[in-house]
């Protein structure tokens, strides 16, 4: 995740900092989901550099890792994932600074998904979801949430839910159609802000961002 802050990818990240930092409609945007139609498309580091751009400008802020099925991030910053987001959800005892984890990186906090729990999907239904994330407002400035494709299974329509804000990363020349019409359709279904949409892996930029 080491970019060239001049390069055409760290623009991009940029770009996607700038659309949620100013909105189209002027209203705060705290909790911003990323997704992607499939596996394999950038989601994760694409929230990953989102998060750290933000986190450039002097604002504080949350990673959070809420694909409980597939996790990543905890990988590329180098932490061990024995607690995390699902040990929150599912112990009533674990208070949410407890999984809280501090990063080398200034103004940017991560929580990892934790220990792969049977049940990821009712996991974040519950109300232990909503209580965290109210937490998070009050302590950080913007929230960055990521999750599992939101064509894979419901969890990522879930947390679209609960957030002020969708970006989709898409992998440039592989998505089709269909698929984008499917993740509109469940974002519409449950009221999410399409803040854009990402290409990915596109041959020698790097990235573009769509509205």
């Amino acid at each position: 995740m080491d970019i060239n802050p001049e390069s055409a990818i760290a623009e991009a990240y940029r770009a996607i900092r700038t659309r949620i930092a100013f909105p189209a409609d002027g209203k705060e945007l705290k909790v911003i989901m990323i997704t992607s139609t499939k596996k394999g498309e950038g989601k994760s580091s694409t929230a990953a550099n989102v998060a750290i751009s933000i986190a450039q400008t002097g604002k504080r802020v949350v990673l959070i890792d809420a694909d409980l099925r597939r996790p990543a991030l905890h990988q590329m910053f180098g932490v061990i994932n024995h607690t995390g987001l699902a040990n929150f959800l599912a112990n009533l005892s674990v208070e949410p600074q407890e999984v809280v984890r501090s990063l080398h990186i200034e103004n940017l906090a991560f929580i990892p998904s934790g220990l792969t729990p049977p049940n990821p999907a009712e996991l974040l239904t519950m109300p232990r979801m909503d209580e965290l994330l109210e937490y998070l407002k009050q302590a950080y400035d913007v929230i960055i949430v990521d999750t599992p494709p939101a064509l894979s299974v419901s969890d990522a329509q879930i947390v679209a839910a609960k957030s002020d804000g969708v970006v989709v990363v898409v992998e440039y020349g592989k998505v089709n159609r269909s698929n984008a019409k499917k993740v509109s359709f469940y974002l519409n279904q449950v009221n999410a802000k399409l803040l854009g949409v990402v290409l990915n892996k596109v041959k020698r930029k790097g990235l573009h961002v769509y509205q």
